[in-house]
């Protein structure tokens, strides 16, 4: 199995890794069959005392992943891509950007993008939850992540 030189980068020098100690939302994934586990870390910048998807940015997003290579290449760039974000377009963050992000995923390695998008929809739901406001964003209130069984 062969990756490219991005998800390389991204293995050997990964981007955001770590925690955020005082975080606003964490979202904790993982996949029973591989074993790759992740958490996403966000502080919010908020707009205002109500959360607000889209004024509401990402300040900062780190990620801990304890998986392969292009588990911890696909958290790498995920947080690239969705740090200064509001949360609506964070949220809209999908397993097809991410491999592209990459330029490639062997198919084989195609959950690993799935978990890091679905890590970080875990987190905005979560904050939204913790904030009282789920209810007001029925989509988000009705995420679930799937099982991926590869």
């Amino acid at each position: 199995m062969s990756y490219t030189e991005k998800v390389m980068q991204h293995f050997k020098d990964p981007h955001n890794q770590g925690q955020i100690p005082d975080a606003d939302a964490v979202g904790e994934v993982g996949n029973p069959l591989c074993g790759d586990m992740m958490k996403i870390y966000l502080k919010i910048k908020k707009s205002g005392d109500k959360p607000n998807l889209k004024k509401d940015e990402i300040e900062d997003i780190k990620f801990e992943t304890l998986g392969c290579a292009a588990a911890i290449a696909c958290s790498s760039i995920l947080t690239d891509m969705a740090k200064g974000k509001n949360l609506e377009d964070a949220y809209a963050i999908e397993k097809k950007d991410i491999v592209s992000g990459l330029g490639e995923l062997p198919a084989i390695k195609i959950h690993c993008s799935v978990l890091a998008s679905d890590g970080l929809k875990v987190a905005v739901k979560n904050y939204l939850d913790q904030a009282g406001v789920i209810n007001d964003y029925p989509e988000i209130k009705s995420f679930e992540v799937e099982e991926h069984l590869h």
